[in-house]
């Protein structure tokens, strides 16, 4: 089939090719290539092992680039392959397809149309998750890892399942890679995502087949373990390492000192969320979790977009002036609940943790009860006077 001229040229300026993994598509896989040769001739097909007709398809297509082996290893051991396989041919970016058939050769463009603004960066072709023919268990997953996703980078992204995708093969080089399978379109974006490679968004087409014509090489117990094993790594790493290191490198350097004490602060947040980030602090910071409270309270910060520097400053309400004041409240607020075996402490230099020891059922009853009720009026409390604040001087605050 003849490439339309306009299309490969701008392939050949970009540097780019297109990278189709596969593994038992024989149904599907001549359609796909005749849909990419319309827009360029730079395809490259990798064989993850097909049993099926997929090396016989393939030899009514001289033209295209492959890479194949015996046995199968997954689509992330694929395309790993392929990436290497594009590099030493002197491609820059290449954009995979899955094999199927339900992705749309006519979105290559706009793939490569979001290169000319930004480049180095990765690419999604992300789908419309809201149509009638998307799979439930596709939908629930996509939604699954996109939660997952902005959880480890502060990305917000409408599709990190989607294998439409342009990579920049030379931004990626550097990393080394783990899994194989499909976990591996996880990871990928991740990692990426912390060395500071841009993953941006373009909407695409899609089609879903009848459920009766679908070829899903996906095993839901395997798979789905494996990906759940990832996420683990990922969180703490995520929370032990990168975050950390980001926070100390804005403070470091001078010209992000800025853009840290904005986000910290978060000036545009409504009344409602910085009451409700005091009173959630306030309720961290006496929640008889010691030693872990001002870390749950940061990520709880992060996961509910709360203002972050409210919940900090207000978690450490359990510095250690205020341990004896909390431990005594605590007490008097858990006497109601232990009734006749309610015990009568002082509030002395006496009171300290050795005094919880023998009386644990009424502090714990005490200081959840007392860490609902102080933030519940604190965060009260800031939000009237914010509001009254806001009346006065006419300013949001």
């Amino acid at each position: 089939m003849k490439v339309a001229p306009p299309y490969q040229h701008v392939f050949q300026q970009r540097k780019a090719c297109v990278l189709i993994p596969t593994y038992n598509n024989a149904s599907s896989l001549a359609g796909v290539i005749e849909d990419v040769s319309r827009f360029t001739h730079d395809i490259i097909v990798v064989n993850d092992g097909s049993t099926d007709e997929t090396l016989s398809v393939l030899e009514a297509y001289p033209q295209v680039q492959l890479v194949s082996y015996q046995k199968n290893r997954g689509k992330g051991w694929a395309l790993r392959k392929g990436f290497a396989f594009a590099l030493d041919s002197g491609y820059e970016y290449a954009i995979t397809l899955d094999a199927d058939g339900q992705h749309y050769a006519s979105d290559l463009p706009a793939m490569l149309d979001m290169i000319v603004s930004n480049p180095g960066s990765i690419v999604i072709g992300a789908r419309n998750m809201n149509t009638d023919n998307v799979p439930g268990k596709s939908n629930f997953g996509n939604r699954f890892s996109n939660f997952w996703f902005h959880l480890y980078t502060g990305v917000t992204a409408p599709d990190t399942q989607s294998g439409y995708r342009l990579y920049p093969l030379t931004r990626l080089q550097p990393i080394r890679f783990f899994t194989t399978r499909y976990e591996f379109e996880v990871e990928v974006l991740v990692r990426a995502a912390w060395n500071n490679v841009d993953v941006l968004f373009v909407p695409v087409k899609v089609y879903y087949p009848p459920a009766e014509e679908r070829v899903s090489h996906f095993r839901p117990f395997k798979d789905f373990s494996r990906i759940s094993v990832l996420n683990s790594l990922l969180f703490f790493v995520a929370f032990l390492y990168i975050k950390p290191r980001n926070f100390f490198r804005s403070i470091i350097e001078a010209d992000k000192r800025e853009q840290l004490y904005l986000k910290l602060l978060e000036p545009t947040q409504s009344a409602e969320r910085k009451a409700f980030s005091i009173g959630f602090g306030i309720f961290m910071g006496i929640v008889p979790i010691w030693g872990f409270q001002l870390m749950i309270a940061i990520f709880f910060s992060v996961l509910l977009r709360l203002n972050k520097a409210l919940v900090i400053a207000t978690a450490n309400i359990s510095i250690p002036p205020m341990i004896p004041v909390i431990l005594y409240a605590s007490f008097i607020a858990g006497a109601p609940w232990m009734g006749d075996k309610a015990a009568t402490i002082p509030l002395s230099s006496d009171l300290s943790f050795s005094t919880i020891e023998h009386n644990l059922q009424q502090y714990l009853a005490g200081s959840v009860t007392l860490a609902l009720v102080a933030g519940l009026t604190i965060g009260l409390v800031s939000y009237a006077f914010m509001k009254l604040l806001n009346r006065k001087t006419g300013a949001a605050i």
